[in-house]
């Protein structure tokens, strides 16, 4: 039996044999193409190629790539584990024929590997033709029927028409497109699927998709023929694999058995392989084995969880694992993390990248294992509040449990109906819409194109030597098309204008785009940005005097405020330095942006960056400003610059072949691999100021600063603020601090004396509450907030309300200079009901962000969230009632 291993190095063999060049994974995190959130296909590397906007140095290549699917049309989130080939991470096979061969070799080759190769029965092979749309005028795809006819020896009454759902393949509303031809495998056991293909029955499943693009579909939904065609074809790694190795799942072979072992040995669980609504261990063995390789990869890849885009994602995928974990297979500590080292064993020869950091990324999700422990807490903690209201969960307390502590609803919709209750499931998916509206609405949108027409290479290097050049129009792209006739003037609007050479920077590598001027004897386009598209560089713009035209002669003038830019992303270098030297050697750059008004530096850091490093930060990076040192930039061979003593390249970046070191100072203290526009000497950044610190993800800090005027402009308003806070305080600005300081200890006094003041009124509040309590079973329930007292005195309270009720369980609240504070009593014959005031403290605690623990007849907890006082004695009251009822 062949191995997942064999598999895929033969698949990737078999098109080199072809002519095919390896072309590695891309990472799954796309840094460079905003418009996705994953690498979800393997042409997402190649999407320039097909787009008519770059271009590789070969017309054949294959490889296995990388795929995360959880969003959009995509997204099978809620069927992974229910059965046994959805996945949230996946490998694609593919082979791509950029402008080279088309359909007879596609589907011929297609057939050679499948039957000669690997030896698949042909009378389980069917394969899928498009069959026409009326509609959209297109015919038939009698080209791909009459091959597969022709080129294989498959059976005639297997070759299948269906309609554009099935096989027409689309990049997006606009763009490339074509037909498809996809092979089918027949697994009934008397091959009598026929009749299965495309129903979407398990028993006949898709193995290979090819897609032929020969057409662009404009913003009018017009298609148009290419005038290149390419094969793009796409085989899911771990439906192959299975098919080769005769199983009936996914999770049966070898791509996943050392993971489902490793979840086995880590809880002590034991898979079966059953699939069905009633298998929870099964179907939580296979959701946590899909999710940590998703998340495994990922993080590996470059990204974080978070609260917001790709990383929000994470943390939800992680916690539908821990959730599972905790559920159905009794996991109350993290666990998830231990299996990160059977993934790279398994997949770090495939992958090599996962063996360049796997204890950072269990570190990673170990942290994010422990943060949802403590948030699953507060939000049953909220569910009890809410159960409490009715016998209905609204649908706005189903929305918080989901978008604050990750609940999905399927685990609301378990746990009411665990009481008798029900869910506003439709007033949830209201909520949900209308957040999914204001997020679209919020982003910001990025347009593909496919450029009808060749667009021209433009020099570019002049961005290096000055703001100006002279150049010639070479045209504009204009509703998807490159336009190198007529006149450009201002009833056009915004236009992207192409020229021959540039002296603009195109954004790249977090380094704004240029604004700026390009002047021609006849008119003026005013530039507002500058990207790159394929070899191209595109002035975004609009012409704001008379008229431009291709041909003509033009001078182009980058905005002064590039000069702030440079100054900027100089510091920046030096900022990543002073980092290193402060904080350690673990600072990694995950990030940054850099343009006129700021720099913004994201880093691996495992706390906040104290006031004092960061004065020591700033003390490094002046230091080197005042010293005037030379920045030196030369452009050498990656292997060459790989050898340049202490460079640093990052990882996900794509690099070239040659690549550009900017070094600061002979002595080669800072040395990056960077294509940015930089300052000559460091003197020219003027002065460094950092404006803020804060935590960007778990384990990633973000540094903000300014330089040059700006800088000073910093520390000007900072002076202003001290020295009208310090005429306020009638005091000298550099005598602020113990001003305030005395101040600080005049409140403590102060406050010390209205808690002697509150033990009166404490008295008084006891006394109503004991006279107010609810009497259950006759166990007195007395749940209340106090006046703010000492801790002392909050006992003697307790205490009070236990002696004179005689029977009771007892929960008060109070603050603490500020901070909240818990205390929960029972007496003696409420403990022996099974109420212990432990039990109850750990419960509620989280609703004010603490933890607690004591006796079975006394427990206390403090916390940070006062705000959350009102939940705490919500949830302890219908927690006692419960107990008791």
């Amino acid at each position: 039996m062949r191995t997942a291993d064999q598999i895929r190095r033969e698949f990737i063999e078999f098109f080199k044999g072809k002519g095919h060049t390896f072309a590695p994974s891309s990472p799954v995190v796309p840094l460079e193409d905003p418009t996705l959130m994953f690498a979800n296909a393997g042409m997402n590397q190649f999407k320039d190629v097909f787009l008519g906007t770059g271009s590789r140095p070969y017309k054949r290549a294959a490889n296995t790539q990388k795929c995360i699917r959880v969003s959009g049309k995509h997204n099978d989130l809620e069927e992974v584990g229910r059965d046994t080939y959805h996945h949230t991470f996946f490998e694609m096979l593919g082979n791509w024929s950029f402008g080279d061969y088309f359909k007879r070799e596609a589907i011929g080759w297609a057939w050679e590997l499948l039957t000669g190769v690997w030896g698949l029965p042909k009378d389980r092979l069917y394969a899928t033709v498009f069959g026409g749309d009326k509609e959209e005028g297109l015919e038939a795809d009698e080209e791909a029927a009459r091959l597969w006819a022709e080129v294989t020896d498959i059976e005639p009454s297997h070759i299948g028409r269906f309609a554009k759902k099935d096989n027409f393949w689309e990049m997006g509303a606009t763009g490339p497109c074509g037909p498809c031809s996809e092979i089918h495998i027949d697994l009934t056991p008397d091959r009598s699927g026929g009749s299965l293909v495309n129903a979407g029955d398990s028993s006949v499943i898709e193995i290979w998709n090819l897609v032929f693009i020969q057409y662009n579909r404009d913003e009018s939904g017009r298609l148009s023929p290419l005038p290149a065609k390419h094969v793009d074809t796409g085989m899911g790694f771990e439906r192959v694999v299975r098919v080769l190795q005769g199983k009936d799942s996914n999770y049966d072979s070898d791509v996943f058995g050392p993971l489902l072992a490793g979840i086995a040995k880590v809880t002590g669980r034991e898979y079966t392989g059953q699939v069905g609504a009633d298998c929870h261990v099964d179907n939580a063995f296979r959701v946590i084995a899909d999710h940590v390789r998703m998340l495994t990869f990922a993080i590996t890849d470059g990204a974080k969880p978070s609260n917001e885009g790709r990383g929000y994602v994470l943390r939800r995928i992680l916690r539908r694992a821990a959730r599972f974990g905790r559920q159905q297979l009794g996991q109350h500590e993290p666990f998830i993390h231990k299996l990160v080292p059977t993934i790279v064993a398994t997949m770090g020869e495939a992958f090599p990248e996962l063996k360049q950091h796997p204890e950072q990324v269990a570190a990673i999700i170990r942290d994010e294992e422990e943060r949802f422990g403590r948030t699953l807490d507060r939000g049953i903690a909220l569910f009890d509040q809410a159960a409490a209201r009715g016998k209905t969960i609204v649908a706005e307390d189903a929305f918080k449990l989901y978008d604050t502590f990750g609940f999905p609803l399927d685990l609301t919709v378990q746990m009411a109906g665990e009481r008798g209750m029900s869910v506003d499931e439709a007033g949830f998916g209201r909520l949900m819409a209308e957040a999914k509206k204001k997020a679209c609405a919020g982003a910001k949108q990025h347009v593909n194109v496919a450029i009808e027409g060749e667009l021209p290479a433009t020099d570019d290097r002049f961005k290096y030597a000055g703001r100006s050049v002279r150049a010639r129009i070479a045209g504009w792209v204009r509703d998807n098309k490159f336009v190198t006739t007529g006149w450009l003037r201002p009833e056009d609007g915004e236009v992207a204008l192409v020229v021959d050479r540039t002296c603009f920077y195109a954004e790249q590598g977090g380094q704004s785009g240029d604004s700026g001027t390009i002047a021609t004897p006849t008119g003026k386009f005013t530039v507002t940005t500058t990207q790159k598209l394929g070899d191209g560089i595109v002035h975004f713009g609009t012409v704001t005097e008379g008229s431009v035209s291709a041909g003509q002669g033009a001078s182009l003038e980058v905005d002064a405020s590039r000069d702030l830019t440079r100054k900027n992303h100089t510091a920046t270098h030096l900022l990543h330095w002073a980092l290193r030297t402060v904080l350690g050697d673990h600072v990694k750059q995950h990030g940054s942006v850099v343009d006129p008004e700021r720099l913004r530096f994201d880093f691996d850091h495992h706390a906040p960056v104290s006031h004092d490093e960061i004065a020591e930060v700033e003390r490094l990076v002046n230091g080197k400003v005042c010293a005037d040192l030379e920045v030196a930039t030369q452009e050498l061979p990656i292997a060459e610059a790989k050898r340049v003593p202490g460079v640093r390249a990052f990882f996900g970046e794509k690099y070239g072949d040659v690549v550009r070191v900017v070094s600061v100072g002979t002595e080669g203290f800072s040395a990056e691999f960077c294509g940015g526009t930089h300052l000559s000497r460091t003197g020219e950044i003027g002065f460094f100021k950092v404006v803020g610190e804060e935590a960007v993800a778990k384990g990633v800090r973000r540094i903000t600063a300014v330089t040059g005027p700006k800088a000073v402009e910093a520390v000007q308003d900072l002076e202003s603020s001290t020295r009208k806070a310090a005429a306020l305080l009638n005091t000298a600005p550099d005598q602020l601090a113990a001003r305030i300081a005395g101040l600080q200890e005049e409140i403590k006094k102060l406050r010390k004396q209205l808690t002697k003041g509150a033990a009166a009124d404490l008295k008084t509040v006891r006394q109503e509450m004991l006279d107010k309590a609810e009497r259950i079973g006759g166990v007195a329930v007395i749940v209340g907030q106090l006046p703010e007292a000492p801790v002392e005195q909050v006992r003697e309270a307790a205490d009070f309300l236990r002696t004179k009720a005689e029977s009771a369980a007892v929960c008060l609240a109070t603050s603490v200079e500020g901070k909240p504070m818990l205390l929960v009593a029972m007496t003696e014959d409420v403990v022996k009901k099974g109420l212990k005031a432990g039990d109850l403290i750990r419960e509620i605690a989280p609703a004010v962000d603490g933890r607690g623990g004591g006796k079975p007849d006394l427990a206390q907890a403090g916390g940070k969230n006062a705000e959350g006082i009102a939940n705490a004695l919500a949830a302890a009251t219908n927690w006692i009632k419960q107990k008791l009822g």
